[in-house]
């Protein structure tokens, strides 16, 4: 290639981002800081991991096991969904009481089939207790056990169409990793005005120790408030636009730390018994499913489910008369 030509190349404009890749791009600078947008090369340092990113998302809504459905035929037949909730009156509660699903039903486009899809999540609890087991010829009533049940149970992204929920999931797991970078820049903020407080006590104190002996108190104090002085100088540097799109950069491209999935195998029986693998009893399933580890740090369960529309709006009828009657009394 002749220098003629390679100085050409090197001229040449760059190529028109991608218009999804140009939308995260914006969410990134809304979500975390506005003022991004001003550092040199935002778009050149954070077009690649940004995009690294999306894909991480989509590998990861794609891993999520199912449809499942969800109802009270699958409590008594999926040993998964029996294990999910402690009756099947549950699941009534968790659909009528959910404003996701709520406001899913009060859309005309809850109407387009005779089902719904989102992601349910909940998390896993375990407790310790003393029951019945038989142990040879003998049957116990004080063996210690490790009971398996589920909290928090939730629907995320409701939708009619499975792609539309799939397409929601993506954008909310790119919005996890923002949150999540956008807590560490509010953390480095309420240093910075730590510091400045620090700093400002400090000049006080020298300021009094000047005017009496000084001495050793006042060549010690004179090194700390150097030393808080580097401290703020560095913590202010790191909040510069240019520090913060090169850091995000790193962060979105290593972003597993911060979002993942991780394969969970617990045999159970119906009453939600811990037991071991090699269980022989007709009554124990081993459960298989992810928990997913976002922002907060919490495990949860996190899978596709498959909802009956007729039902989450029996559901809803039944939840708001319960409240109704309980505003009654």
């Amino acid at each position: 290639m002749s220098l003629l030509s390679t100085v050409a190349d090197f001229l040449k404009p760059a190529p028109p981002l991608d218009p999804s890749l140009r939308k995260a791009l914006d969410r990134v600078a809304e979500m975390v800081d506005p003022m991004l947008k001003a550092a040199p090369g935002f778009e050149k340092h954070l077009s690649g991991p940004v995009d690294y990113a999306l894909g991480y998302c989509d590998g990861l809504v794609a891993s999520l096991p199912g449809p499942i459905d969800i109802n009270r035929k699958a409590f008594a037949n999926d040993p998964l969904v029996h294990a999910l909730f402690a009756t099947a009156g549950d699941i009534d509660q968790m659909l009528g009481r959910s404003q996701a699903v709520r406001d899913f039903l009060a859309e005309p486009c809850s109407w387009e089939n005779e089902y719904f899809y989102a992601m349910f999540a909940a998390r896993r609890q375990q407790k310790k207790q003393l029951g019945m087991a038989q142990q040879g010829d003998v049957i116990r009533n004080d063996v210690p056990q490790l009971v398996l049940f589920f909290s928090g149970q939730t629907l995320i992204e409701p939708s009619c169409q499975l792609d539309t929920t799939l397409h929601g999931l993506r954008c909310k797991a790119l919005e996890s990793l923002l949150h999540t970078f956008h807590a560490h820049v509010k953390a480095l903020r309420d240093e910075r005005e730590g510091l400045r407080a620090d700093v400002s006590v400090e000049r006080a104190h020298l300021t009094v120790l000047r005017g009496t002996s000084g001495g050793h108190a006042l060549e010690v104090g004179t090194r700390h408030l150097a030393e808080l002085d580097a401290k703020l100088r560095h913590t202010a540097e790191s909040l510069m636009p240019e520090h913060l799109v090169h850091a995000l950069a790193d962060y979105l491209k290593s972003p597993e730390p911060a979002l993942h999935l991780t394969p969970v195998s617990i045999t159970v029986d119906r009453q939600g018994v811990v037991t071991d693998d090699g269980n022989e009893d007709i009554n124990a399933h081993t459960l298989n499913f992810p928990e997913l580890t976002a922002r907060d740090r919490r495990l949860h369960l996190a899978m596709l489910a498959r909802i009956s529309r007729d039902e989450a709006l029996e559901a809803v009828e039944m939840v708001r008369d319960q409240q109704h009657r309980f505003m009654l009394i």
